[in-house]
């Protein structure tokens, strides 16, 4: 077996045991970093002052954002490394993730740039108002100039998962995460920095996140090649073709966020930092989803690319069962763990109902959250990335303004999140059609044609075409 076979290890072996293999060691990654925002959470909390939760709240909108952005190019580095390592060309796969990363950067240095001349605007747009506001910017201003390397980190370890280095670029995020918590309590009580503190602590997880990325990716998969404007634009038009639907599909998701932050504002600071709270539980909760939409990306983008359609289907399958059999039991241990963790942050009031109101069945309803971050990471790796921007598009507009506007017009701040999840389970529904749909036709296209062409078929048919012309 030669050594680029060798890194397309999703090609062949139990399609649950890689999904399970790669969700976990990801979800570990995860949780350190999530873990870190809780705790970040907890220690704001600490200080006694409700503004601060509030403006962190508020602030996590816009930093969603910029994540979200290098979110989309990395899922567009990670899917043409996959198909790359597929076709059995590693060579490429090197080419595509240097140019990714480069594109990448300068979109975020331009990104950030807007952004960070715009803070105070967009704070006030999402609901900010005097000492809350000003907080909120000045925790922004110091995160959002890091953009750009957070962007080198996040496009790393999604190469790394897409060469089947689960532990790697669980080591990525962890190490990150180690950063954070060690710093965070010297910044913020130490030196008594406050919430500056807890955004300088994220600086430093930022930082380590490129470097150990980097270096990982260096020192196991052979780096990065040599710089070429010509190869770059070259690769722009492929490079765009995923990475601008992908990052307006992740765009979605904190519009649509920005809009329930507004509509929860009408009801109070405390509404406010009850919304935050469970931003910052919720992902240590669904660690495993928001892992598996990463992880199964790669199984598909391999198989896809050596053309086994059966191996496609199967692997998306199989993970719709796993995120039924990982969401009901951490539903129940929610709802037995309700009251301890709102008397983890002080939680009074609106805060505490909305906490309560999470922690329970409406969690359940995190299922179809999953199908869908699911059913993008198909649609990204199968060729078809604008269907997952459809999706998410309809997600944080049809599935969250009518639901949260009724919801806190009936039931106010408590509607406002019972609208906010219920309005994914109709987009779940369509979503896992449209894919049950899509991998249906690559298999009907297998059956047609069992011999997929090589690369050098493709271009000798191509210029044989176009001379008989």
């Amino acid at each position: 077996m030669t050594k680029s076979q060798e890194q397309a290890k999703f090609l062949t072996g139990s399609l649950t045991q890689h999904i399970i293999a790669m969700s976990l060691t990801s979800a570990i990654g995860f949780v350190a970093l999530f873990v870190v925002d809780l705790v970040d959470m907890l220690f704001i909390s600490m200080l006694g002052v409700e503004e601060l939760a509030a403006a962190v709240g508020f602030a996590g909108t816009i930093l969603f954002m910029t994540t979200s952005i290098s979110i989309g190019i990395a899922i567009a580095g990670g899917a043409m490394v996959a198909k790359s390592l597929g076709e059995n060309r590693p060579e490429r796969a090197t080419e595509m993730l240097t140019h990714v990363l480069i594109v990448g950067l300068v979109f975020a240095v331009l990104f950030a740039a807007l952004i960070y001349a715009n803070l105070s605007e967009l704070a006030g747009l999402i609901g900010a108002t005097g000492e809350t506001q000003e907080l909120a910017v000045s925790y922004l201003k110091i995160l959002i100039p890091t953009m750009p390397i957070l962007l080198i980190g996040i496009v790393a370890s999604a190469a790394l998962r897409s060469h089947g280095a689960a532990r790697l670029s669980m080591m990525v995020t962890l190490i990150a995460g180690v950063v954070n918590a060690v710093l965070d309590p010297i910044f913020i009580f130490v030196l008594d920095m406050g919430l500056d503190g807890a955004a300088w602590a994220s600086v430093m997880s930022r930082v380590s996140v490129a470097i150990t990325g980097v270096w990982y990716i260096t020192r196991r998969f052979g780096g990065f090649c040599g710089l070429s404007l010509a190869a770059i634009g070259r690769d722009l038009r492929p490079i765009a073709a995923i990475a601008v639907p992908a990052m307006l599909a992740n765009v979605a998701a904190p519009i649509g966020g920005a809009y329930v932050t507004r509509a929860v504002a009408e009801f109070g600071e405390a509404a406010v930092a009850g919304m935050a709270i469970i931003g910052r539980v919720t992902p240590v909760a669904f660690a495993l989803i928001f892992a598996m939409s990463g992880s199964i990306g790669p199984i598909i983008g391999q198989n896809f690319g050596a053309g086994q359609h059966d191996r496609v289907r199967t692997a998306f399958n199989r993970s719709m069962v796993l995120i039924v059999v990982y969401v009901i039991p951490v539903v129940i241990v929610l709802y037995f763990l309700r009251a301890p963790i709102a008397d983890m942050f002080n939680a009074q009031g609106l805060a505490r109902d909305l906490i309560f109101l999470f922690c329970g069945p409406l969690s359940l309803l995190w299922i179809f959250n999953g199908v869908i971050f699911v059913g993008n990471a198909a649609y990204n790796n199968l060729g078809h990335p604008f269907y997952s921007t459809w999706v998410n598009w309809g997600r944080n507009t049809l599935g969250v303004i009518p639901f949260v506007f009724f919801g806190a017009q009936y039931f106010g701040a408590e509607g406002v999140l019972i609208g906010q999840m219920a309005g994914g389970v109709f987009v779940a529904i369509a979503s896992y059609f449209l894919a049950e749909r899509l991998m249906k036709s690559g298999e009907r296209l297998q059956i047609a044609e069992p011999v997929e062409p090589t690369f050098d078929e493709h271009q000798r048919s191509f210029k044989i075409t176009h001379l008989r012309r």
